[in-house]
């Protein structure tokens, strides 16, 4: 799988996107609505190692694919985007994206989540695709808003691992047929 865009190029991690991609993800602000934070190296490796070998499992089977988006006139490693199973609600599946602090406010996010939601759309044969966001996190709710994502609801009684995930605003867009 290999998308382009305008600007960005959005591909399967590669073993050298290891340290690039570690070093984006020591800003803790990054994770100011996310449900983790930073890493050390050593934890970041087993996730790395599970980010490349989750690119086996089928579209048949529950998956999780997460891509390294590239910023085409540099090069530069600026954030990551994926499609997959959403834990609390399988089989459906879910639209996410991180952007890198020094590219955000350049339409990145919307431009890499736009171009993979149509991948899941057309590629994968996803009918339905959900995103979420902790509502005050208005620059994802504008994302969604732009991709035609709809609200659908805000989450409540989850328990366990997902617990954290209470009071975030679930949208959901289908394809288009």
């Amino acid at each position: 799988m290999r998308l382009e865009t305008e600007r960005l190029i959005i591909r399967p991690y590669i073993e050298s996107d290891l340290m690039v991609s570690f070093q984006l993800m020591q800003d803790p602000e990054l994770f100011t609505y996310m449900h983790m934070g930073v890493l050390s190296l050593e934890d970041y490796k087993g996730l790395f190692r599970w980010l490349l070998s989750s690119y086996d499992t089928p579209f048949d089977r529950p998956f999780k694919y997460s891509f390294a988006i590239i910023d085409k006139a540099t090069g530069d490693f600026i954030g990551w985007c994926g499609v997959g199973v959403l834990d609390f609600s399988v089989p459906d599946n879910e639209l996410y994206y991180l952007i890198g602090r020094p590219y955000w406010g350049n339409g990145y996010a919307a431009e890499a989540a736009a171009a993979l939601t149509d991948y899941a759309f057309a590629e994968i044969g996803l009918n339905r695709l959900l995103a979420k966001a902790d509502p005050r996190n208005v620059a994802s709710l504008r994302v969604f808003d732009k991709l035609g994502f709809t609200f659908d609801r805000v989450l409540t009684g989850l328990t366990g691992d997902d617990e954290e995930c209470n009071g975030e605003h679930l949208y959901v867009r289908y394809a288009r047929r």
